[in-house]
């Protein structure tokens, strides 16, 4: 939906909010939403809340001190960084004389603009769809208007507004049908690289922390990196090789950003399976960012939702590294205190390319955890056992005779164990 250029924001300010957050930092957070799909911010202040108003979730004060600014600046559209029923975003329309989104609705128009796969665009529509079936009543206060029909069009009798709700959840029904083939599809590429297999490193964080900048610093691809929140919404994959000479798959994700709104958290779920099938996750933080710990604290709120709703190991933990990122924009002192603070994490600039390597070594060092080398002599005529090393180790040597196939497998502890009972059931059978 096109906008006015002129935009005047609000943020609203609950007094239950995040207390590590700072009401200026979530203010210049909405501020650069807004300007990420090329908004001009013509005022913008913060009301705090001493209760929510049904009808404007304002104070009648603050509506109409609001309402004098966005008249006296021709603002054509306001942004209200809370989440409004659709009562309240009309009531505030009706009174500013202006169009009215919220938060939700801003970031729902930010995905929408900047999703490029079929998967995200199908993941965009369906979030959007869900939102506005709820505020069709905007578009038909005329509820008594009626047309008949024909077929899945509608009987006579039937409300305008009762077909678009029916063709919004046929629409909807359609995309879930669609977004359910992708993920099989997905799923099956999984099964490939497993196969292969090639460990899975996923790049998880706030909204602007980096991980694409980073991204492309380890793999040297040329994945969209803005300072910009949303620059990436499509998961990326490219190939990186480690000092050990393992290959693992790097996969560049969507940020995570607070108050996401819920019609995205479920449209973005398979996003998000990369994080529950990766082997690593590097946590990419802003250290330069005044609510850095604020931010950390909302992206493993997500990753434990995802444990309660089964999509995540609860292990998740063991498998992240603390990627500290933007020490280009640090101080020395404040260099030398986050490392001494955060112990086991990686300080680096994926900007200026420092700390590479001791993350390339950590990530190393991580997927090395657990694993043993072991060495196996088949007859050529195993396919079988010859197949599974593949699919379950890494193969670091192999040599071929007319009487044995030698290898050096690289495997963990308990897929040993399994491959050796595996080769004792088949003697005895």
């Amino acid at each position: 939906m096109p906008y006015e250029r002129s935009t005047g924001f609000g943020h609203a300010l609950a007094t239950q909010g995040a207390p590590t957050r700072s009401p200026e930092a979530r203010l210049e957070e909405a501020t650069a939403l807004a300007r990420s799909i090329g908004l001009s911010i013509a005022w913008r202040t913060m009301f705090p809340l001493r209760s929510r108003r049904p009808a404007t979730l304002l104070g009648e004060g603050q509506v109409e001190q609001a309402k004098h600014e966005l008249a006296l600046r021709g603002i054509g559209l306001a942004v209200v960084d809370a989440p409004l029923s659709p009562v309240q975003q009309r009531t505030l329309e009706k009174v500013w004389g202006c169009k009215v989104i919220d938060r939700t609705g801003l970031i729902l128009e930010i995905f929408g603009a900047r999703a490029r796969t079929r998967e995200g665009s199908l993941q965009v529509e369906l979030a959007h769809l869900d939102y506005q079936r709820t505020r069709l009543v905007r578009s038909w206060t005329h509820l008594e208007r009626q047309r008949g029909g024909f077929g899945f069009l509608g009987g006579p009798g039937e409300s305008q507004l009762e077909i678009d709700r029916r063709l919004i959840a046929e629409r909807m029904a359609k995309i879930r049908r669609e977004l359910d083939q992708v993920r099989r599809t997905r799923g099956l590429h999984r099964s490939a690289r497993r196969r292969v297999p090639y460990p899975i490193v996923a790049l998880v964080g706030y909204t602007n922390a980096g991980k694409s900048t980073l991204f492309n610093a380890l793999t040297g691809a040329a994945v969209l990196a803005k300072d910009q929140l949303f620059a990436t919404l499509d998961p990326t994959m490219r190939g990186l090789e480690l000092p050990s000479g393992r290959r693992v798959i790097l996969s560049d994700t969507v940020g995570f950003i607070s108050d996401l709104p819920h019609q995205l958290v479920e449209a973005f779920r398979a996003t998000l399976e990369e994080v529950a099938e990766a082997d690593v996750i590097l946590h990419v933080r802003d250290m330069a960012h005044p609510d850095t710990e604020a931010q950390a604290a909302d992206v493993r709120a997500v990753l434990n939702e995802m444990v309660r709703s089964g999509t995540l190991d609860v292990d998740w933990p063991a498998r992240v590294i603390e990627v500290l990122n933007k020490a280009d924009l640090l101080a020395e002192e404040e260099r030398v205190a986050i490392t001494e603070r955060e112990k086991g994490s990686v300080l680096v600039s994926a900007l200026e390319g420092v700390g590479l390597d001791r993350l390339n070594r950590a990530i190393d060092q991580r997927l090395s955890g657990g694993l043993v080398v072991r060495h196996f002599a088949l007859a050529p005529s195993d396919g079988g056992s010859l197949a599974w090393l593949y699919a379950h180790g890494e193969v670091l040597e192999r040599r071929d005779s007319p009487d044995a196939i030698r290898l050096a497998v690289r495997l963990r502890s308990e897929d040993f164990a399994r491959f050796e009972r595996r080769r004792a059931t088949a003697v005895h059978n």
